[in-house]
This record gives structure tokens, sequence and C-alpha cells, in this order.
């Protein structure tokens, strides 16, 4: 099984390599296989250090909520 996890666009350098943020912790990711134009502080699902789709706040928020629910072990 695969994951992606939803994280922040800190900031974003010239080869479109980016520094993400998910939940605090920060990582590289890739940009190259997103469409859309990404700006720091857009929210982007993150998988094997690329970048594979920009999602809203709002699913971003609840799907941390979501993961953070089953790390935790309680039901969602």
């Amino acid at each position: 099984m695969c994951l992606g996890f939803p994280g922040r666009i800190i900031s974003i350098d010239e080869n479109k390599l980016a520094i993400i943020d998910i939940s605090g912790t920060r990582r590289e990711a890739r940009l190259d296989l997103i469409d859309d134009d990404t700006v720091p502080g857009d929210y982007v699902i993150c998988h094997a250090g690329y970048a594979i789709h920009k999602i809203d706040e709002d699913l971003a928020r609840e799907m941390l909520d979501c993961l953070k629910a089953v790390i935790e072990g309680e039901a969602y």
C-alpha cells in the first residue's frame, strides 16, 4: 500500500524543488509532476519525494486530522 501525505509548500527553488511542511516535519519534494502553477502556501499531496497533486487547504486539514486519528488509534 502506498500513502501520500498532504503538506504545505514553504519554498520553491528555480529547479522546481520545494520544501514541504507535513505536520511540522519538513521534507524536499519535486514539483515536476504537477501541471498547475504552485506557490509557497499551496497544499500538495506528496509521495516518494514528489508532489503528485495540488489540493485545497480544507481537504489537506481533513486528511491530516484523519491520519492523526489513525496514528493515535482513534476511530475516525
